[in-house]
């Protein structure tokens, strides 16, 4: 047994501390300074009702257990989830490496320059196995990277159309997700064979899946011709592995491709997370949503690292984004391109040979048994037709631990992956033979096979993965050594703090992170049969009971996999209340003007119309404003979307009011969220006026940003919004109206969305309790406000609440100083790290200034550390101000620096020590950015999104 409780563990500050931050705050305990800083109006009366805390040893007892109720078969099922196996370097050293785990989004690319590259990598196996020109740093999953494409072709085509066409024999929780996400936009979704019932005069883009989900490949030029012919784009949603085989859709003619990289090392884990993709011609470059890393110079010329084009992104386009989603898959996507840099272009097709000739060999066998196989132009997938028995030979498979594609009575699907062995493919022919009354004599003979099914002209003949990086790393030494010197040049929490505002970098323990990766939860396929994913079904019921009980709502859906498309979901939800009580004119959304950027995308994308609400001057709500503007769209009220406390980091006093008003007008409340970090046991959004609100599990529940992504968004709403909760065509998440009866359909392709990350927060609230959870949010208020204070004599506090107080963020002003100094928010940004730490949020929710969350997990030491730094610099600004230091040639604005800005001649106003170690740095701690600061500027002029030559990374 420990000998501390968790929550000791997760919280930095011990007694001590928290007795010398309260003294600097002044006041007299943490019950204090919740009284003073949170309003009485939104106080929950009661402590939270969860089960008692239990110790990490107890609670991953527990969750084993649990665990083991799951049945792990062999999973034959396709429909775009297979077995695999990662790399135990991989596994270990990435999947499993706070490095690359506790990592954030690269917007500060001189430290992000490690995780840069693995996404480049990625981007470039896609782009070489796709057949297209560039592709994305990733997407959520496969079916919202096919809504994305129906929504990019709308933008970027000039077909008159209004309808997209849609393969029948694609995935059928595609069709969901992208039928989801035509509706709002009044997009016609036409579902056919595109052989055979496309008419392309009316469809502005069209979407095939290749291979179908049936197997068959079909030669998508001639469909790609007639597409083109009438001015349409077309979309192939593709296999990575089937790409190394078979002519990729890019030599057929696709404008489009979309897929997921979850076969590339990534396990099932009951539907995610796994990294979708996109690519594209590059022409379309800058319509292309989700994040893109591209090629730039550093200040000295050195090859440089950073997202490009990045004013494509919602936080800057808000209504007009290309799209709303924030987080992607980027872990997932690194350890996709890691597996293909490990197996390099040889390694993968020798994989996809052994998988295309078993399941060939699997087809000689059932014909020589006499069962019909419905194509045999296929990579890994057959139909067997089966007369009246495919439910037999369903149940028969499941005798033999096999779970095979269920087709209705007169069919079976298998899909053949990496894990498939001759004795797998036995015991198919076996059950096959056992349900049909086949002769199974061929069973014996399975390990022979089979010949080449990939029809001559179809057959990829065009190279693929030939940059150097996919060559390099064969041994297992190697591709250790490459993975570490990534990581080193990255700044990630296992360093250091990452103080920034509304995006809560805490502490991702240990104990939460371990059960990802036991096979337990690991290797279940999302769609099988539910009667063996027992304690998947009680870890997600434990979940939103728990969040349910946290945030005051009724009911919960997990399926969300990202808070974006958990807004998206909670305003779907709204949409279909509205539109069951007769209200279809119910379309506009009002929406604060300091909101994140997703909530105005998020509100495009339901349909809706964003209409802005101003702030007052303190950073709240204009109440004024806002009766007029109710005032104004009463009769069209559909929504109000606050975040709270606000994104200027304050409780807003008057948020019961503000819900009664939206009420009072027949409008609905949606809570963003993403600050419930400060409300965990002390207010519940769910009873003080909300209707509807995603909480952000990477967020207040301790799963990990691993560089941008995975992320997961659940939602609560209150009992009447629960029956249009996202449904699923497959395996329905919960009770209510299918969506063609109201409901609302699927937002993810998986039933419960990114279920493998979900033990994480399972872990999480089970080891604190509900006095841990209290006692977090108490403690993650004092540690802003402490830093606020601290801060305060050295840079301004921008808002506060009536006492005085901040809630969990504080946003300092740094727009005096560019007047005074010539500093930017920019500059002091970068001089952070040459002190070892990432900035905080930049100019948002306000341009020119520094929004910090500090976290319940970072102890005093650090706290100070990042003070210090901070005054530091404040320093250097008066030195600037003073004229000490030239304004064009000073440590801040030539920041950061890097170890071979120190070699040769120094011809700089400051001396080197400055530079490098300035005051409080232990040279003995020093973290070397490996690049200085780098030309966005130049990056965007010149886009380059593969891997350049290896020559010009000069490191």
């Amino acid at each position: 047994m420990t000998s501390r409780p968790f929550a000791d563990r997760h919280i930095g500050p011990d007694d001590e501390a928290l007795r010398r931050m309260l003294d600097v705050v002044g006041i007299d305990s943490l019950e204090a300074l919740v009284d003073a800083a949170v309003p009485s109006t939104i106080r929950q009366d009661a402590p939270l009702d969860l089960p008692a805390a239990l110790s990490e040893e107890e609670a991953l007892g527990e969750l084993r257990s649990i665990a083991a109720e799951n049945e792990v078969m062999t999973s034959l099922i396709g429909m775009g989830y297979v077995g695999t196996v990662l790399p135990g370097v991989i596994q270990r050293n990435v999947l499993e490496n706070p490095a690359w785990y506790t990592s954030y989004t690269p917007y500060q690319p001189e430290i992000s320059q490690g995780r840069l590259e693995a996404l480049l990598n990625f981007q470039t196996m896609v782009a070489d196995l796709t057949g297209m020109d560039l592709a994305n740093a990733s997407l959520l999953d496969e079916g919202t990277a096919a809504a994305e494409a129906m929504t990019m072709c709308r933008r970027v085509g000039r077909h008159p159309g209004t309808a997209f066409f849609v393969d029948a024999a694609a995935h059928p929780q595609t069709i969901d997700v992208v039928r989801t996400r035509a509706e709002p936009l009044g997009i016609e979704l036409i579902v056919g064979d595109p052989e055979t019932d496309l008419d392309p005069e009316v469809a502005f883009g069209v979407l095939v899946q290749d291979p179908a989900t049936d197997g068959r490949l079909r030669d998508l030029a001639a469909i790609a011709e007639r597409v083109h012919a009438a001015g349409g784009l077309l979309v192939v949603a593709a296999d990575l592995l089937a790409c190394t085989l078979v002519v990729p859709p890019g030599e057929h003619g696709a404008d489009i491709v979309v897929g997921s990289a979850q076969r590339f090392g990534v396990p099932m884990g009951y539907g995610g997370p796994h990294a979708a993709f996109m690519a594209t011609r590059s022409t379309y470059a800058r319509a292309l949503p989700g994040r893109l890393v591209g090629v730039s110079v550093d200040t000295e010329g050195r090859t440089a690292l950073r997202l490009a084009l990045q004013t494509r992104e919602q936080h800057i386009r808000r209504e007009k984004a290309t799209s709303n989603i924030c987080t992607a898959q980027v872990l997932l996507a690194n350890i996709a391109g890691f597996y293909a840099t490990y197996h390099g272009p040889d390694g993968l097709r020798a994989i996809a040979e052994r998988v295309h000739r078993l399941t060939t060999g699997a087809a000689d066998a059932l014909a020589s048994m006499g069962v019909a196989v419905r194509s045999r132009e296929v990579f890994d997938t057959l139909v067997l037709d089966v007369p009246g028995a495919g439910d037999a030979v369903v149940a028969a498979g499941h005798e033999r631990r096999l779970n095979l594609r269920p087709l209705g009575p007169d069919a079976v699907g298998l899909t053949f992956d990496e894990t498939t062995t001759p004795e797998v493919v036995a015991r198919v022919l076996d059950a096959v033979a056992a349900a049909t009354g086949a002769s199974g004599a061929a069973a014996s003979t399975v390990g022979v096979e089979g010949e080449w099914g990939i029809p001559e002209g179809l057959r990829r003949t065009s190279s693929y993965l030939d940059h150097p990086v996919f060559h390099r790393h064969r041994s297992e030494t190697s591709m250790l050594r490459y993975l570490r010197r990534l990581a080193d040049a990255d700044l990630a929490l296992d360093r250091t703090m990452i103080p920034l505002g509304s995006c809560t970098m805490k502490l991702n323990a240990t104990a939460e992170m371990a059960p990802i990766t036991w096979p337990e939860l690991a290797h279940l396929h999302p769609f099988a049969p539910v009667e063996q994913a027992r304690g998947y079904r009680r870890i997600i019921g434990d979940l939103e009971a728990w969040l349910a009980e946290i945030s005051g709502y009724d009911a919960v859906s997990m399926q969300p996999n990202a808070g974006s498309q958990g807004e998206y979901a909670g305003l779907l939800a709204i949409r279909a209340y509205h539109r069951s009580r007769g209200d279809e004119g119910r379309t506009v959304c009002l929406i604060p003007s300091s909101a994140h950027g997703t909530n105005a995308a998020s509100a495009v994308l339901a349909g809706m119309d964003v209409v802005v609400v101003g702030c007052d001057d303190d950073g709240n709500i204009d109440v004024d404003d806002l009766r007029a503007k109710i005032d104004r769209h009463g009769a069209e009220l559909a929504a109000l979307m606050i975040t709270y406390p606000s994104t200027h980091g304050v409780y807003e006093s008057t948020v019961r009011e503000v819900c009664d008003l939206v009420h009072s007008h027949g409008g609905q409340v949606y809570l963003d969220g993403a600050n419930l970090n400060a409300l965990v046991g002390i207010g519940q959004p769910g009873r003080f006026g909300a209707d509807v609100s995603h909480f952000n599990l990477h967020k207040t529940f301790c799963i990990p940003h691993g560089g941008g992504g995975p992320g997961v968004g659940p939602i609560g709403v209150r009992s009447h919004l629960a029956p249009f909760l996202p449904g699923h065509g497959v395996v329905p998440p919960h009770d209510g109206p299918a969506p063609g009866e109201g409901g609302v359909g699927p937002v993810a392709s998986a039933p419960w969305g990114s279920a493998s990350i979900l033990p994480i927060s399972w872990m999480y609230v089970r080891m604190m309790g509900a006095e841990g959870l209290l006692r977090a949010t108490q403690v993650a208020i004092l540690s802003a406000n402490y830093v606020a204070r601290v801060l305060a004599p050295h840079y301004p506090v921008l808002y506060a609440g009536p006492e005085g107080f901040v809630a969990h963020e504080c946003i300092l002003d740094t727009r005096p100083l560019k007047d005074e100094a010539g500093v930017s928010v920019d500059d002091i940004a970068k001089r952070l790290m040459d002190h070892g730490f990432h900035a905080p949020t930049m100019s948002f929710p306000v341009a020119g200034t520094l929004m910090i969350e500090p976290t319940e997990s970072e102890d005093l030491d650090e706290l100070d550390r990042f003070c210090d730094a901070m005054a530091s610099i404040r320093g250097e600004i008066e030195a600037v101000a003073k004229g000490d230091l030239p304004r064009d040639d000073n440590p801040l604005v030539r920041a950061p620096h890097t170890a071979a800005d120190l070699l040769g001649a120094w011809e700089r106003a400051y001396d080197r020590q400055a530079g490098a170690f300035p005051d409080g740095v232990d040279p003995a701690r020093k973290y070397w950015p490996p690049v200085s600061r780098i030309d966005q500027a130049h990056g965007d002029r010149n886009v380059m999104c593969s891997c350049p030559p290896i020559e010009a990374y000069g490191r």
